[in-house]
């Protein structure tokens, strides 16, 4: 199976390529400039992996949470490609993907989500899948869900950008903190993969976001 994954979802621009068990990645720190950088991008490394469409099997990007702007840039781009060669896509959670690229048995993701909150969830390895713990959701950080014993792995950005909060949150139950970790095509495309043999992807017309904040700015009062 052969598969292209893109992620625009925070301040990396990422692609993968799963070509029958083999993978290639690339990423550029872009921050907001998603919309310049990705097509060009793409291009290039579609050439320089000697790819083109019509050998693909599936198109996965980036579904969220994270950025509302990237994660349509994203979705809009898998979306096009995949309506033009006819082609399944699989929305990959951006939380599910710092799950994937964590080398242990149960891992706590969270992201930045800004307004003093982070996106959330938690996962355990159930043979080549993840089984949710705790769905992704919206939250504060001394309001995180809590898992049950020790051993986790905390990553993502929230992490970092919350250590404190989720440190006293997770007292004694955290093995080790990657709170670099961000999400990447590479393990989305990985992802990907069980979701397409399973004929779990979608038309492209269906792809969609999964933004779980329904609003992105506080009003002057609120603030």
């Amino acid at each position: 199976m052969n598969i292209l994954a893109l992620d625009t979802s925070g301040d990396y621009c990422s692609l993968a390529l799963w070509l029958n068990g083999k993978v290639m990645s690339r990423e550029e720190l872009v921050e907001q400039n998603h919309s310049q950088v990705l097509l060009p991008l793409l291009d290039v490394f579609l050439h320089e992996n000697r790819v083109s469409l019509d050998e693909l099997h599936g198109i996965a990007f980036g579904a969220g949470p994270g950025s509302f702007t990237g994660l349509r840039i994203a979705c809009g781009v898998a979306q096009g490609l995949a309506f033009a060669a006819g082609l399944p896509v699989a929305g990959i959670c951006t939380l599910e993907a710092l799950a994937e690229a964590m080398p242990g048995e149960q891992v706590i993701a969270s992201l930045d989500a800004r307004m003093g909150e982070i996106y959330h969830a938690a996962y355990k390895r159930n043979g080549d899948r993840w089984q949710q713990v705790s769905e992704p959701a919206l939250c504060r950080p001394q309001q995180a869900p809590q898992v049950a014993g020790a051993g986790w792995i905390g990553c993502g950005n929230g992490f970092a950008v919350h250590a404190g909060e989720l440190r006293q949150r997770y007292q004694g139950q955290l093995s080790e903190v990657v709170a670099d970790a961000v999400p990447h095509a590479r393990e989305m495309a990985r992802l990907a993969v069980a979701v397409l043999e399973r004929g779990e992807g979608c038309k492209a017309e269906a792809a969609a976001p999964f933004y779980l904040r329904n609003k992105v700015a506080l009003k002057t009062f609120e603030r």
